[in-house]
């Protein structure tokens, strides 16, 4: 076959030493080139985008319906009033030397943990956990003006109607902060339990039977002393004046000695509106534990005890031979030693009287 071609003319055959033209893209190819790729990426950019804003609002409505976003709230948009407090002395805590310490700590580093609010059925905001810091906020604010106080911090409660707890749920989380911390006398907790009983919005409940439901965490042991103080308050109501001064084992035997003879709660009651102090309340109490006490077995009546126990405010202490016990929250090294002997010559002197 001819080589050829339609004009006459062999191919032309390169000159042997010729370099040969590279046919490199020239610069208008080199632009479509780059503003195709530029397109590409792009577009692929564009895509992951969209991709992760879709992954993006969808955890952000998951962390909305399951209450894990945080939000700034003007303090005065937010209600106390609807849950009861688990505390029952609400002007003694906010004037406590522990209030001034966490207005110290919020001053120095800001608010650390979130308060947690729900919104109750006209729309307001309502306090279930962080009444503590709320109230440090609000004084710092009185105190100082400053705007950086003006606001909390909070987790809201999700309104969705699948995701929002019952009211006792509420009760729940609302002291579970502080049982944890050991920072509610059982005295308290059992006030907690009689305001959850007779709540309208709770089903019928009594109040030692809500106990089990408020505390089911805690051990039952401190379930059964929290039931003893439920029987307490409800028996004494407001003649016991200084509940949260009411040592533990003292409420037990107070409720024992109730239940083991109620019509005696009565006389109790009258004495009890007669005391003007937590020290004055501790003598009548105990005064009635002794007088309810069942005479045991053992030596006559002639001689000694072998030991007997008091309490004197929250100090326990233990009687026996030669012995003097005295168990307190005081540290006793810190106390200077001419004080801590003049305290020991003035007891001594008592007991010489």
């Amino acid at each position: 076959m001819s080589g050829r071609n339609k004009f006459g003319f062999d191919p032309l055959e390169s000159v042997p030493g010729t370099p040969r033209r590279e046919r490199s893209v020239g610069p208008m190819g080199a632009a479509v080139r780059e503003a195709a790729a530029s397109l590409q990426e792009a577009t692929e950019a564009k895509v992951e985008l969209r991709r992760r804003n879709a992954e993006d609002a969808k955890s952000w409505r998951d962390a909305q319906a399951e209450g894990r976003v945080l939000a700034r709230i003007q303090l005065d948009a937010i209600e106390t009033g609807d849950l009861p407090r688990d505390r029952l002395d609400l002007d003694a805590a906010a004037a406590s030397d522990e209030m001034e310490e966490l207005k110290a700590s919020i001053r120095a580093r800001g608010q650390r943990e979130p308060i947690e609010v729900y919104r109750d059925e006209g729309g307001r905001y309502q306090l279930k956990k962080g009444w503590r810091r709320l109230t440090a906020l609000r004084q710092l604010w009185s105190e100082t003006g400053d705007a950086a106080f003006a606001e909390v911090v909070a987790r809201i409660e999700p309104q969705e109607t699948s995701a929002v707890p019952d009211r006792i749920s509420r009760y729940i989380d609302m002291v579970e902060e502080n049982v944890v911390r050991e920072d509610l006398t059982f005295a308290e907790m059992a006030q907690v339990a009689i305001q959850a009983a007779v709540d309208p919005d709770i089903d019928g409940v009594d109040a030692e039977a809500m106990v089990g439901r408020l505390y089911a965490s805690l051990h039952k042991m401190k379930r059964s002393y929290i039931r003893s103080f439920v029987h307490l308050l409800s028996e004494l109501g407001g003649t016991l004046r200084f509940p949260k001064d009411v040592s533990r084992n003292l409420g037990v035997d107070v409720a024992r000695a109730l239940k083991a003879q109620p019509d005696r709660a009565g006389v109790l009651r009258g004495e009890l509106e007669a005391c003007a102090s937590a020290e004055e309340q501790l003598a009548v109490l105990s005064a009635f534990v002794a007088g309810e006490a069942k005479p045991k077995p053992g030596p006559s009546a002639g001689e000694r005890r072998e030991k007997f126990e008091f309490h004197v405010g929250r100090t326990k202490v233990t009687a026996r031979k030669g012995e003097c016990r005295i168990l307190s929250r005081r540290d006793f090294s810190e106390v200077p030693r001419d004080r801590l002997e003049r305290a020991i010559r003035a007891f001594e002197a008592a007991l010489e009287e």
